[in-house]
């Protein structure tokens, strides 16, 4: 039977009528040959299930797959609109991006400077992408002849073949020897580095550490340990801080001492009259618990923390006391503090400055506190504590310490003259023969900055001021008694190495030579100096906080992007330009920790206790508390947080990611396909930056 060619057959719904019988055909005087069939042709055969039915089918599924195809582009497109349009606003218009009037200005030029490279960059690479379809790249080819400048074929190509000789004449020279002089200033960091690690492992194997020599305060004595407790003065220097005077307050007040051998000062700068009258009320507060506490305001203001802390040392009551502790505004600590730091300067006359180590509430509040506490653990953990054990001597924090008045004064005092006035009395201090101790386990409560404003500020303090002093104390350094190797010590190591070289090199080396490679292949880095010393670097620095860990390459590229800050700060304090001695006073959040618990208790029955207060109140303190309930009364409006974008940091981040990629990409012979990606990269960056403005 022969097979049927229905409908059905494509279906395979008959199969039994599809299987048919041998049938043999024969002709009279045939013109073609016999064909003998055994079963249905393979068209006529069931189609597996696996497979499609039909063609219609088929192209059912294939307009299906397109249909999803097309939505998954749509989808695309949609997100990549919605992304060009934020970018938009947000970069172009500035919408949601804060800025401040008298900021424009500041950081133009070397914004431009970026954004002219950024051009420069992607104009050569585009000639270089053209070189390359070209075939014009007979340089990477030793054994292909070059052709003479009368052979050459065009413009374009001339040009290209010169940019080569010149390039590889002059460019690629004068870029090899300052990254040859950048290298050896970095190996020089990072033997530094190494040592201080070394330095930190072996005070951990010997556990070594200042100890208190018997007992200082003999408390079973109750009738004679009075006079075992020395007087001390304790410090709260603070300016317009709102948010965090009352807990600082709160805490100190709290120090467990005798309060008749304790005095508190609070060192209010706030030229504004309502927080005045807030930090009046609660001195007030604490003043009728029975806590020694003063309040002191300036009517002149000059010479920010430095003349702050000059101004109150001048009292006369100041000579009664022995020492001086001195805590920032958003320093909290424990009662148990001057107990564990006065008890050192027993029995040792040569010490004058006693360290605590900062600890921070908010280290874990986002991605720039994480790198900070990475920053700052090493600082404290390493550098100080090796400095304190091994030498005696290493930067005052500012505050955190206790002193003894008497090294304060035979030092000269606090002095106006820089922006690092706790570096200048330390220094002072030592060359006239005081000791220091770091004490690593005592801890004291404090926040980082949240904002990548408030810590670019902070950050261009702390490197302009070393550079002033530098230039303020070098004389003295050379003509102090002290000796030799304590002399180079300070000069070599403790400014130029670690003030002075660390940021010029980073930026030089990682900001400036490193993405010029990029376009000078002729000057390319080894790839142990973009990489592994680098990284390894980054990994004894993360060795103090090893929950960190994870952070390692974000706080590697923030930690090269921050050089342009430190760089520029360097070289403002070195040449006394105006920035460096420009004071601003880093912005608090007003975290909150589990030792406030007890002045949240406080706050809670405030209520209770404004009762006793109006009691034993004069009149003059009856008429701030009535103005500081009347400033309360005001709710501030809620200021809307915005996000910025900082131009600067952002371009140079993308720029040094690409040279450190291109540098390890070019090492596996992908040079060329990397050269796409980057285009692309700096087209993106490119867009960002064209027409902006720094704020």
């Amino acid at each position: 039977m022969a097979p049927r060619l229905g409908f059905l057959c494509w279906w395979g719904t008959e199969k039994d009528s599809q299987k048919g019988t041998p049938v043999v055909v024969t002709m009279e005087k045939p013109n073609f040959s016999v064909v003998e069939i055994d079963g249905p042709d393979a068209a006529f055969r069931p189609v597996e299930k696996s497979r499609g039915k039909n063609a219609k089918q088929v192209t059912w599924v294939l307009l299906l797959k397109a249909n999803r195809a097309v939505g998954c582009i749509t989808w695309l497109v949609t997100v990549l609109w919605a992304l060009l349009g934020t970018i938009k606003k947000r970069l172009i218009y500035r919408q949601g991006v804060a800025i401040e009037g008298g900021k424009l200005g500041r950081g133009r030029l070397l914004f431009g400077v970026i954004r002219a490279f950024l051009v420069t960059s992607m104009a050569i690479l585009a000639f270089e992408m053209l070189a390359y379809f070209r075939g014009w790249h007979y340089f990477q080819n030793p054994n292909l002849h070059i052709p003479q400048a009368s052979d050459l074929q065009g413009l374009l190509h001339s040009l290209y073949v010169a940019w080569l000789t010149f390039r590889a004449d002059y460019i690629a020279p004068l870029i090899q020897t300052l990254s040859k002089f950048c290298i050896v200033l970095f190996l020089i960091q990072s033997v530094d580095r190494m040592i201080l690690c070394f330095g930190c492992l072996w005070i951990k194997c010997k556990r070594i550490e200042p100890k208190i020599q018997g007992d200082p305060f003999r408390l079973d004595d109750v009738e004679g340990a009075g006079h075992k407790y020395p007087m001390v003065l304790v410090q709260i220097p603070m300016c317009n801080e709102r948010e965090v005077y009352e807990q600082s307050i709160s805490a100190v007040c709290q120090i467990d001492w005798p309060r008749d051998r304790l005095l508190i000062q609070v060192l209010d700068d706030s030229d504004d009259e309502n927080i005045q009258v807030l930090i009046k009320a609660e001195v007030a507060k604490w003043s009728q618990k029975g806590v020694n506490i003063i309040y002191h305001h300036r009517l002149i203001r000059t010479g920010y923390k430095a003349g702050n802390l000059k101004s109150a040392m001048s009292c006369d009551y100041v000579r009664d006391y022995e020492f001086v502790a001195i805590f920032d505004a958003d320093f909290q600590p424990n009662p148990d503090f001057l107990k564990l730091t006065v008890p050192h300067f027993k029995d040792n006359p040569e010490l004058g400055l006693v360290q605590a180590r900062w600890s921070f509430v908010n280290k874990d509040e986002n991605l720039l506190t994480r790198l900070q506490n990475i920053n700052l653990c090493f600082h404290f953990e390493v550098e100080q504590q090796v400095n304190g054990v091994f030498l005696n001597f290493f930067g005052f924090n500012g505050t955190a310490g206790v002193w003894r008045i008497k090294a304060l004064e035979e030092s000269g005092g606090w002095l106006e003259r820089t922006t690092v006035e706790d570096m200048d009395i330390a220094v002072r201090a030592h060359l006239n023969g005081w000791k220091f101790v770091f004490l690593n386990d005592v801890k004291v409560l404090c926040e980082v900055p949240e904002s990548y404003e408030a810590y670019r500020k902070q950050q261009h303090r702390w490197h302009s001021g070393p550079m002033q002093l530098f230039r303020l104390c070098l004389p003295a350094i050379i003509s102090s008694k002290i000796a030799a190797w304590k002399k180079a010590n300070l000069i070599l190591i403790f400014f130029l190495l670690r003030k002075l070289i660390l940021p010029f090199y980073s930026f030089t080396l990682f900001c400036i030579i490193l993405p010029l490679t990029m376009f000078v292949p002729e000057a390319e880095l080894p790839l142990w100096v973009v990489c592994y010393v680098p990284v390894f670097m980054s990994l004894l620095n993360i060795l103090p906080s090893p929950k960190s860990f994870p952070f390692i390459i974000p706080y590697l590229l923030f930690e090269n992007t921050m050089s342009v800050t430190k760089f520029n700060a360097m070289v403002s304090g070195l040449f006394q330009l105006g920035s460096s001695y420009e004071w601003i006073v880093t912005k608090k959040a007003g975290r909150s920790s589990e030792s406030d618990l007890l002045a949240t208790a406080e706050r809670d029955s405030k209520v209770m206790n404004q009762a006793l207060i109006y009691r034993g109140a004069s009149e003059s303190e009856l008429s701030e508390l009535s103005h500081l309930k009347e400033c309360e009364k005001v709710v501030a409006a809620p200021v809307k947080k915005v996000n910025k974008i900082y131009r600067k940091e952002l371009a140079l981040a993308f720029l040094l990611l690409l040279a450190s990629l291109r540098s390890l990409l070019a090492a596996q012979g992908v040079h060329f396909y990397f050269l796409m990606f980057q285009g692309v990269t700096f087209l993106l960056v490119g867009l960002d930056l064209i027409g902006e403005q720094m704020s």
